[in-house]
């Protein structure tokens, strides 16, 4: 079934799309605020969908049921991964691309962004999609079963433009971990707009007035 998403239209006749995925045990609405922040041109005319994930039990978390978009079994978040997870959402995100594109939102207009996990199924997803994206905004998040993505980036998204933005004191997604994904992407080709900031496991003033300045530049 397609996932619930909370919908912000800044347009009545949207011709792009951002598609925004939240992190582990947060829903739809995390960044839901984030939109009237960014202060876009409204002639840009973006749909921002903010999907909830499923739920489901979290190992490292005892087991708890809560929204996430994989599990993560213990330890860092690049061991044991839970590749049977990531491809179940990355179907579900795939068809929110897809119900995009039915409204008449080229895949080309399309933006798929992420926090966290989030950020890391924007990438999983993405670059195995077979069709150009606008671009890949990857928020405090890392790139998940790297050696298989060589294996299966589609040609389609391996020049797409790439947002990566995160925090030096990040204690959840280790800033080396986000930073040793960025050097794999570009060694591929990819090109990678990479930002830093002084900040934990969160969102900086700064960072919002980037994500601002890229969107517009992968959309214009």
């Amino acid at each position: 079934m397609m996932l619930d998403s909370v919908i912000l239209e800044t347009s009545k006749i949207s011709d792009a799309a951002v598609i925004w995925l939240h992190g582990l045990g947060a829903d739809g609405h995390d960044f839901e605020s984030i939109v009237p922040e960014l202060r876009l041109p409204t002639d840009l005319k973006i749909r921002f969908i903010f999907p909830h994930a499923p739920t489901m039990p979290v190992t490292v978390n005892g087991g708890y049921v809560m929204p996430a978009w994989y599990d993560i079994a213990g330890g860092g978040v690049l061991d044991n991964e839970d590749e049977e997870g990531m491809k179940r959402s990355q179907k579900q995100i795939v068809e929110l691309i897809e119900a995009e594109k039915k409204k008449g939102v080229p895949a080309n207009r399309i933006i798929l962004a992420g926090f966290s996990q989030g950020g890391a199924m924007t990438l999983f997803s993405g670059l195995r999609y077979p069709q150009k994206l606008a671009g890949l905004m990857v928020l405090s998040a890392y790139l998940p079963l790297a050696e298989k993505t060589t294996a299966e980036m589609n040609e389609a998204n391996s020049k797409t433009p790439v947002f990566m933005a995160h925090g030096k004191q990040d204690g959840v997604v280790p800033y080396e971990g986000a930073r040793i994904s960025k050097e794999f992407l570009l060694k591929r080709g990819c090109p990678v707009e990479w930002h830093e900031y002084n900040m934990a496991h969160s969102i900086h003033p700064q960072e919002i007035r980037d994500i601002y300045a890229w969107i517009q530049t992968v959309l214009r």
